[in-house]
């Protein structure tokens, strides 16, 4: 990868970080914990966004996740038989652009850092940011996790439009 490249990529996931701040501040009701799918779903709601447990199987939290720019999901992993103390967050979507090929889809890897493509079985290229997560971290620290995905959502679209159109 070449260093302009992976420097414009690190400036272009700073600033994502920085505009997910939102003005509003967070509810307080309690510690926050990342861990726990329900303090996802508060910081969302104070984002504009709203989040809902679609299911859980075994050890992961799967969650609907809708936004004024679109929908997307989350993924909890590794959590404790009660579906919290989670050890991951997987930010994850699929996109409907056609032409996008596993030789493509390994190009945008190429200059990604914190973001992965992949095709799915149907086909479909998906876009997926995950992050450990763990009790020490603050809501500020989250919201810089969700600034990472909503840069990574902005490059794969623009990817996907330049590949497919």
């Amino acid at each position: 990868m070449r260093i302009a490249t992976l420097a414009a990529v690190v400036a272009t996931l700073a600033v994502a970080a920085h505009a997910a701040t939102p003005a509003k501040a967070p509810a307080k009701s309690g510690p926050f914990d990342l861990r726990d799918p329900a303090a996802l779903i508060g910081l969302l709601k104070t984002m504009d966004a709203k989040a809902e447990i679609a299911r859980t199987e075994a050890t992961v939290v799967f969650l609907n996740v809708t936004t004024p720019g679109g929908d997307f999901g989350a993924q909890y992993v590794d959590c404790d038989p009660k579906g919290k103390a989670c050890r991951a967050l997987v930010f994850s979507t699929a996109f409907s652009a056609k032409g996008v090929n596993l030789s493509k889809i390994n190009e945008f890897n190429k200059g990604q850092v914190a973001c992965r493509a992949f095709l799915a079985d149907d086909g479909k290229p998906n876009v997926a940011y995950a992050t450990l997560v763990n009790l020490r971290m603050t809501a500020e620290e989250a919201k810089q996790h969700v600034g990472v995905w909503q840069g990574c959502l902005g490059s794969f679209g623009s990817f996907t439009k330049t590949v497919g159109g």
